[in-house]
């Protein structure tokens, strides 16, 4: 992992970068490691994105698991611009509910110079699996 410094300034530059839908949801960027091109999100969802009284929508459930996925790639590669999702697959394990604290961490599994391999899991404050993604991206980079 970056040292102190660096990964403070990683942090801060990866949560200025941050769509506002992480900040709808109660997201932020806690942890990034260059080596392992990971990246991991706090959330806490709001009530008014749940449904049946604090059940997230399962689509709101799989933009955190790809935001901390294309994270884990912007984190670990300065020369990306973009990304292009070409394929994503969530599977739910369990509830996620709102206003609980939940951990959403992604991982670049393995990288070409076009295409990029993801993995993403959240997790509950007791550490259950509630959901895991996978996705395939394109990779466009700065010219």
């Amino acid at each position: 992992m970056a040292n102190s410094s660096s990964q403070n300034d990683i942090l801060a530059v990866l949560n200025s970068h941050s769509p506002d839908f992480v900040k709808l949801l109660g997201g932020e960027i806690i942890a990034a490691d260059v080596e392992a091109r990971s990246c991991t999100f706090s959330f806490c969802v709001p009530l008014n994105f749940c449904h049946s009284g604090n059940i997230v929508q399962g689509g709101f459930v799989t933009a955190m698991l790809d935001a901390a996925m294309s994270h884990a790639v912007f984190s670990c590669d300065p020369t990306i611009e973009r990304l292009s999702s070409l394929e994503i697959t969530t599977r739910y394990e369990s509830v996620t509910r709102g206003e609980s604290a939940l951990t959403v961490t992604g991982w670049a599994r393995r990288m070409t110079r076009t295409i990029v391999f993801l993995e993403a899991d959240i997790k509950s404050e007791s550490g259950e699996v509630l959901a895991v993604a996978h996705s395939v991206a394109k990779i466009s980079r700065k010219a």
